[in-house]
């Protein structure tokens, strides 16, 4: 190995190694990028799981348990069973009409 290659060598290792960690499509850069990208999207599809599941439960209730039905009729359309009142209760001030003015 002559004078240039013993410079032209190590000055080509020297490229690899920065084209490797800084530049192309696998940089270890794009590499953190992709794993961050990774654990958000897998947070997501497990939240979207859970739901899912919470949506499925809901859907075998009103399926086959009658007082889920019943329950959301009552709240979703205010149905009474025979003697039974419908209490309705508003956000308003309380108006305190037992007060002696001072």
């Amino acid at each position: 190995m002559g004078r240039v290659g013993r410079i032209l060598f190590p000055a080509i290792l020297v490229l690899a190694v920065y084209y490797a960690v800084f530049g192309g499509e696998y940089s270890i850069f794009e590499i953190g990028s992709a794993r961050q990208e990774l654990a958000r999207v897998q947070e997501e599809l497990e939240r979207l799981r859970a739901e899912n599941d919470s949506l499925r439960a809901w859907a075998d209730s009103l399926e086959t348990d009658r007082w889920t039905i019943e329950r959301l009729a009552r709240e979703e359309h205010g149905l009474v069973r025979d003697g039974e009142e419908i209490v309705r209760i508003t956000g308003g001030e309380p108006q305190d009409t037992a007060r002696s003015p001072e």
